[in-house]
């Protein structure tokens, strides 16, 4: 599973925002379950950030997400999120270990 955020980040909030998103990845990619994480901002369009995780399952993000921790440090971050889905089945996915393994689709409608 893939849970991908996106968050618009005037210029003079930069600097403030990534110390937040960056407690918030650490936290998260601490959670059981979490295979990856990254905090991201557009090349072509610095106030565009993104926090993205990787899970083993909904149900471990789900758990994640009820973490005390995980609630003080990520919730104010949520806040922040630009409103869109940000929860994706992972349909296919290459690591240099294992090349490209697809996946049947399981959980999105029109599967």
């Amino acid at each position: 599973m893939l849970v991908l955020t996106r968050y618009r980040v005037p210029a003079v909030e930069a600097a403030s925002f990534r110390d937040v998103a960056t407690a918030a990845l650490a936290v998260l990619t601490a959670r059981p379950g979490c295979t990856g994480g990254h905090l991201g901002r557009a090349i072509d369009e610095p106030e565009l950030w993104t926090l993205t995780t990787s899970w083993e399952s909904v149900g471990r993000y789900r758990r994640a997400l009820s973490d005390v921790e995980v609630k003080t440090v990520c919730v104010p971050l949520m806040y922040r999120a630009i409103d869109e889905p940000s929860a994706f089945e992972a349909l296919a996915v290459w690591s240099p270990d294992g090349g490209l393994v697809e996946h049947v689709a399981t959980l999105a409608e029109g599967n």
